[in-house]
């Protein structure tokens, strides 16, 4: 019975593995293609994390710079970072 078991599972992964490797062919006919696919694919990723960071900090140091006159403590410290990032 364990082996009998154990023969399915096998048979199982085998299928579900030939079946990933017939998409993974059908999508790509190349490996010239897959490179060139995740070439690209890599520069809009670090382009769009580079965009993404600038937007993130652009808002952050913003929002600093509204509570300047909230928090008067901090207010000079905020005013140092905001324009050491403005020059």
């Amino acid at each position: 019975m364990k082996m009998v078991k154990s023969i399915k599972d096998k048979n199982e992964q085998a299928a579900r593995h030939q079946l990933i490797e017939e998409l993974f062919y059908d999508f790509h006919s190349s490996r010239r293609q897959v490179y060139w696919t995740n070439f690209v694919r890599g520069i809009f990723f670090g382009l769009g994390t580079l965009i993404g960071g600038t937007i993130i900090v652009a808002i952050a140091v913003w929002v600093l710079s509204q509570f300047t006159n909230i928090f008067p403590s901090t207010g000079d410290y905020i005013k140092t970072i905001t324009n050491t990032i403005q020059k």
